[in-house]
């Protein structure tokens, strides 16, 4: 299986690595990856409106009153994942690791 390429303006061979997936109950909301990406590939979202919402294991819930609705929290979401050009400067932007990755084959 041959797997999608591209040049660097040097003539440098390399492979670009698309997304495949986004976390949201581990996103923050912070916006690195809005911001980094060239594509409008993501877009923010209130964490109510997915489906894994309230979700018991979220490991980033929190117990405590800190004056802010946890469950109207804005997380990312793929808008446009099709758009997506694989540089994954979304991925070195973001601080919990939310997205995973993958080279894509070439269609046959």
């Amino acid at each position: 299986m041959t797997m999608m390429t591209g040049l660097t303006r040097g003539g440098t061979e390399w492979t670009p690595s698309f997304i495949l997936e986004l976390q949201p109950q581990r996103c923050i909301g912070c916006g690195r990856c809005f911001k980094v990406c060239p594509r409008e590939v993501f877009m923010l979202v209130e964490r109510s409106a997915l489906d894994d919402a309230g979700s018991d294991d979220d490991p980033y819930a929190d117990d405590y009153d800190d004056g802010f609705d946890d469950d109207s929290a804005m997380v990312m979401s793929l808008a446009q994942p099709l758009e997506c050009i694989g540089c994954e400067a979304c991925l070195r932007v973001c601080p919990n690791k939310c997205m995973s990755h993958a080279p894509q084959a070439l269609p046959s």
